[in-house]
């Protein structure tokens, strides 16, 4: 397992589909992957540190967790299978539920929980990023500093 940051959510054009880009911590490889808008709305929430004036699914959760003193370890995206990501709540019991990846990473940010990629997935479904494409990734920050949570909404 690598241990993985989100760089941020960006709507893809012109397919107008979200994606969420992960990082490896130690590594040159990205991972994006596909997901929903009300997914790319929480994360870019998350991300940007918007509480909502009533508590959204993933606050909910959160909120469910602190109350009966449970704590998600680590988020861990397990398999690709298709082009669709599987993913894994891992539970401080030791206790693992099946998730989505989108709904894995708006928890985890709420959370404060730990994202990990195995190995295999990054394999097949990473991108290297050399040292000179930075400047990509860079424009990819930039544009993360000017979205707003609104950008994602279903047209």
């Amino acid at each position: 397992m690598r241990e993985m940051d989100v760089v941020g959510v960006r709507v893809e054009m012109p397919s107008n589909q979200p994606i969420v880009l992960l990082r490896e911590v130690t590594g040159e490889r990205y991972l994006p992957i596909w997901i929903g808008a009300v997914e790319a709305t929480a994360i870019a929430f998350a991300q940007q540190g918007v509480t909502p004036p009533r508590p959204l699914t993933h606050d909910l959760m959160r909120d469910v967790l602190e109350a009966t003193g449970q704590r998600l370890d680590e988020v861990r995206i397990v398999d690709m299978q298709d082009g669709v990501f599987y993913a894994e709540l891992v539970f401080d019991g030791g206790a693992e539920v099946s998730a989505r990846p989108s709904d894995s990473i708006a928890l985890a940010l709420r959370t404060g929980s730990r994202i990990v990629c195995a190995e295999s997935v990054l394999e097949e479904a990473g991108l290297a990023v050399p040292a000179e494409q930075e400047d990509e990734v860079e424009r990819f920050r930039e544009f993360l500093d000017h979205v707003s949570p609104d950008d994602f909404e279903a047209h």
